[in-house]
């Protein structure tokens, strides 16, 4: 059964590259108007290179192509302000808003918990939780004014869902937006819109495969390739797959933005090849 998203407005924050254009991208090809936000700079203490104002106008590009309108607007999840007034001039433009894909996301420190420091934290939990509090908050009004229900998706990690050493931020980060999911779902229950989070284990993206993240995995080579460390994530997922494709999160966020998932609020829905229930006991 192919979804149909047409007359349906989608927000995508993060959509400058990676996960983000790829839900963009797909919401798109299955009819759905794109309002496309992303930081397109640097964010304090994260090494990898950051998005630009060229990535994002690239999944505008994209969108465009695949027969959709897009509003595309550079804006920081942590500005509530901002984010509000991006939202806002999209859904004038577009004519409304059903759905919501809160994707932006930051990985910066990785070391033991003790050692982190507290810009770290508070940068972490800036971007990760209170951003997508922020982005929920300013998209909420204009879904209850739609009427007709609607769907909101918080993506989130399987570091939502277990203890992964040395990222105690980022852990409490996930497990903080799967708390707002499930009090989201309650409160607009009324509304008949659902919230659901969608938990990816390793995503080939910019956020792992870089210069910098590989030495975390294999510690034992000089300048480790994402290649290099294919073994050690492999061993982290149930299946022997090393990671997954950001398709592979838009598919399932294509299916819960849709009719499909009509019936289903407040889940975890992991992606995940098995990792959040992989046995690691002897």
């Amino acid at each position: 059964m192919q979804i149909d998203l047409s007359g349906k407005v989608a927000l995508i924050t993060g959509a400058a590259r990676s996960q983000g254009r790829s839900h963009a991208v797909t919401l798109a090809r299955a009819g759905a108007d794109i309002i496309a936000v992303d930081i397109n700079d640097s964010v304090e203490g994260v090494r990898y290179p950051a998005a630009t104002p060229a990535d994002l106008a690239e999944t505008g590009r994209q969108v465009m192509e695949a027969g959709r309108r897009v509003v595309t607007r550079q804006v920081d999840v942590r500005d509530r302000a901002a984010l509000r007034d991006a939202v806002d001039e999209g859904v004038a433009e577009l004519g409304g808003l059903d759905v919501v894909v809160a994707n932006a996301g930051i990985l910066n420190e990785i070391a033991p918990s003790w050692q982190l420091g507290v810009d770290q934290w508070q940068t972490m939990l800036d971007v990760n939780l209170t951003g997508v509090w922020h982005t929920t908050s300013v998209a909420v009004p204009h879904l209850v004014d739609r009427g007709g229900g609607g769907s909101v998706i918080l993506i989130s990690s399987t570091a939502g869902l277990r203890g992964i050493p040395n990222v105690a931020h980022y852990n409490a980060a996930k497990h903080g937006v799967v708390g707002l999911a499930r009090t989201l779902a309650n409160e607009l229950a009324l509304h008949r819109i659902r919230v659901n989070t969608i938990h990816p284990t390793n995503v080939r993206t910019i956020m792992i495969d870089n210069d910098v993240t590989p030495a975390v995995y294999r510690p034992d080579l000089q300048s480790p390739t994402f290649d290099d460390a294919q073994e050690v994530l492999t061993k982290i997922n149930m299946w022997d797959v090393p990671w997954i494709e950001s398709v592979d999160v838009s598919n399932a966020v294509l299916f819960l933005a849709s009719e499909m998932a009509r019936y289903i609020t407040g889940i975890a829905l992991p992606v995940d090849l098995g990792m959040s229930q992989k046995y690691s006991g002897a």
